[in-house]
């Protein structure tokens, strides 16, 4: 049984959740458009994520690991997210697999309360949940979903964070007494190449091994703004920088959180140095 969901992520089928985050993040990082500009990359990019949200979810892949590519119909998972278009996000690739709904999920909560039919009147209020990227759920900005037909356009306040709640009033179900409201559990996708811890930021970044080693200036792009981080000579890998106030924003106080630049530093391979260097290398560098 063919299962190409597993060759998505270039993992084996027995793979551990570890491995197959690891995986996730390195690919990820490859293919994330603010990193890679071909144009390939970015439906790349929606697959390496879809693959992702499937064999992460313990229950998702476990009906992907009883049924195979068949659930794509007989098509490996490359060729069926393609044919979903280029517009098609993660949610609509989903949809068609699992049969998820714009996005979100409707809660149990449909319980009664007050005065009205019966003694008692419907709880007007509709409780769902509502995936966004993470770079949304930092920036914020406009998103929409649609709900039992109706196209729904709501405001991301930037610095959202994973489990919190937005009140769209006048957007639940009608009664007597009126119209209730949609109260939407924000869930933030997880990223590859960033992490948030409480306000602050942490993104990694590549850095030649020359400019680790000598210092120099590199330019890296933000979820903010472009900023120019100056290297000293003899930076370490994982070596952190901070950029005070581009982080997340705190949605009590509205301060902004600081940003953490790691350093991811890249290792020329060694067919691609001179054999005079290669030989210089071998005799001065420690063991």
């Amino acid at each position: 049984m063919s299962k190409s969901l597993y060759q998505t992520l270039e993992v084996s089928e027995n793979a551990s959740q570890d491995e197959i985050k690891k995986a996730y993040r390195k690919l990820a990082r490859k293919y994330h458009p603010d990193v890679n500009k071909e144009k390939a990359a970015e439906e790349k990019f929606k697959e390496i994520n879809a693959a992702y949200e499937i064999l992460s979810d313990e229950q998702k892949r476990k009906q992907y690991d009883q049924f195979g590519d068949s659930m794509f119909g007989g098509q490996n998972f490359s060729d069926f997210a393609r044919s979903q278009g280029g517009a098609a996000g993660l949610d609509e690739i989903l949809s068609q697999i699992f049969g998820a709904r714009g996005g979100f999920n409707f809660g149990s909560n449909f319980g009664f309360g007050g005065a009205g039919f019966g003694g008692f009147e419907q709880d007007l209020d509709i409780h769902a949940s509502i995936r966004i990227p993470f770079e949304l759920s930092i920036t914020g900005g406009k998103h929409s979903i649609v709900l039992e037909g109706e196209q729904i356009d709501m405001k991301i306040p930037a610095g959202i964070s994973d489990g919190k709640s937005i009140r769209l009033r006048g957007k639940g179900r009608t009664g007597r007494s009126g119209r209730g409201d949609l109260i939407l559990k924000v869930q933030v996708d997880s990223s590859a190449l960033y992490e948030r811890n409480g306000d602050d930021i942490t993104q990694d970044f590549d850095l030649p091994l020359k400019t680790a080693l000598f210092g120099g200036k590199v330019t890296i792009p933000t979820l903010h703004k472009e900023v120019t981080l100056k290297i000293p000579p003899n930076t370490k890998n994982a070596q952190k920088f901070r950029v005070k106030e581009l982080g997340a924003k705190n949605l009590k106080t509205q301060a902004l959180g600081d940003l953490y630049l790691r350093a991811n530093i890249i290792l020329p391979k060694l067919e691609s140095l001179s054999k005079p260097l290669q030989d210089l290398l071998e005799q001065e560098l420690e063991a």
